[in-house]
């Protein structure tokens, strides 16, 4: 899904969830949608990274979830590198949503590509 710039992520979380999700893995920006969560995807358990600073106070164990987590997501961040560094997709090239989405996603299927090439190039086993 593409949306303009002046969308935040948190409101098109629904738009993103089709309701078999086992887990939900996000940012700090998709804290606080428990609620969306569990109406949309009942069966997904909540993954999103947690505020650690309350008033001051660094709360230790969830800095440490939030470690884990984080690791977890940075395996995706892969393609977004990829997408961002080899393809040069830093800036809209076109005006309109419709064709820069179509530009994204295209560009989206060639980084899976990318990411792949190794296992793709290695010959069949008879």
């Amino acid at each position: 899904m593409a949306t303009a710039a002046n969308v935040h992520d948190a409101t098109v979380l629904p738009d993103l969830l089709h309701g078999g999700e086992t887990q939900v893995w996000g940012d700090s920006a998709y804290q606080g949608q428990t609620d969306i969560l569990k109406k949309h995807a009942p069966k997904a358990r909540d993954l999103t990274n947690r505020r650690t600073r309350y008033k001051g106070v660094v709360n230790e164990t969830e800095r440490a979830r939030n470690r884990i987590k984080s690791q977890t997501r940075s395996r995706v961040e892969h393609a977004f590198g990829v997408i961002k560094g080899l393809f040069h997709f830093t800036k809209v090239r076109y005006r309109g949503l419709q064709k820069n989405a179509h530009r994204l996603f295209v560009t989206c299927a060639l980084a899976n590509l990318y990411l792949v090439r190794k296992r793709l190039s290695r010959p069949l086993r008879a």
